[in-house]
């Protein structure tokens, strides 16, 4: 597949730091070779952007309070006119092995994919409910999701992650490209707009990244703040697709069991984040109810509300 389709690499940057050689390795010993590398970087402090000239990629540079997820990777597409495909990576997403493009890359061999996306791996240090996150999220079995699965998966059927995401730049521009004004969730906006125009995501597990976090318990809370925000400013995505409570309860469910393998003393812990991820995502949901200065302080977003 990647030698009959032309494929560009898009990476959003601020101040990558010493794993931004490693990122660059990664992508260099790749098997499959994109035509082009577009950086576009947030105005960084470090030496981001000129290591990533030296590498040979192309480096767009931008206002750091210009950024916004939706509209950096929306001007990334529209640069990129004569490319097919475009992967979407973030800074921290190294990849796992030199196939993990030539495989994410391969499921377009089906016309009625629009979207695909990989399995991200937590990385070898994360601690264990960071660790966990990834595991129930991105299991070992590669899936193709389409409007037929939306009674079965529920909202879950438009889950994509940009850290890690391939998408038909054709299909990703003819249903008006990723949104402008959202606080985040820009992949599975799209996603939800493909599946319901009947086309196809898919899930590929043998296209693997490492990528995880080991969040805070206020980062937690802010994190599901932001996306009670996403999920109230775009209702109807719970109208298409239903909401994620039963995903949510599957999740504390398989947590709480992994825990008691791997790491039992975390549990308490565990069950209070849930409370704090609850708490956060139904105060998302109200956010229309709050003022401005509170919502700075409950979101990770910050820069949305500015």
């Amino acid at each position: 597949m990647t030698d009959a389709v032309s494929f560009a690499v898009v990476v959003p940057t601020l101040n990558a730091g010493p794993a931004w050689q490693q990122w660059i390795d990664g992508l260099k010993s790749q098997s499959a070779t994109p035509d082009k590398v577009l950086i576009v970087d947030s105005s960084s402090n470090d030496a981001t952007a000129d290591i990533a000239a030296a590498a040979g990629y192309d480096v767009l540079r931008i206002e750091r309070k210009d950024f916004n997820h939706g509209t950096t990777r929306q001007l990334a597409a529209e640069r990129l006119g004569d490319t097919e495909i475009i992967v979407y990576l973030t800074q921290d997403a190294i990849l796992a092995d030199q196939d993990a493009l030539k495989n994410l890359l391969s499921t377009f061999a089906d016309p009625s994919v629009a979207i695909a996306y990989g399995r991200q791996l937590p990385h070898r240090d994360a601690k264990p409910i960071g660790a966990h996150a990834r595991i129930f999220n991105y299991t070992e079995k590669s899936e193709v999701k389409s409007a037929n699965d939306i009674s079965r998966l529920g909202l879950k059927v438009a889950f994509v992650s940009n850290s890690f995401a391939a998408y038909r730049r054709a299909v990703l521009m003819s249903i008006g490209g990723f949104p402008s004004d959202n606080i985040f969730g820009e992949d599975t906006y799209v996603s939800a707009k493909v599946i319901l125009a009947g086309l196809k995501v898919a899930y590929v597990s043998d296209a693997k990244v490492f990528h995880s976090h080991d969040y805070s318990v206020i980062q937690d809370f802010q994190r599901y703040f932001d996306i009670g925000v996403f999920h109230s400013r775009e209702p109807w995505l719970r109208s298409a697709f239903g909401g994620a409570e039963g995903e949510g309860k599957r999740f504390v469910v398989s947590e709480l069991r992994f825990l008691m393998k791997n790491a039992i003393f975390l549990i308490p812990s565990s069950m209070f984040r849930t409370l704090v991820k609850y708490v956060g995502y139904r105060m998302g949901l109200i956010e229309h109810r709050l003022s401005k200065k509170i919502k700075l302080k409950l979101s990770m977003h910050k820069g949305y509300w500015s």
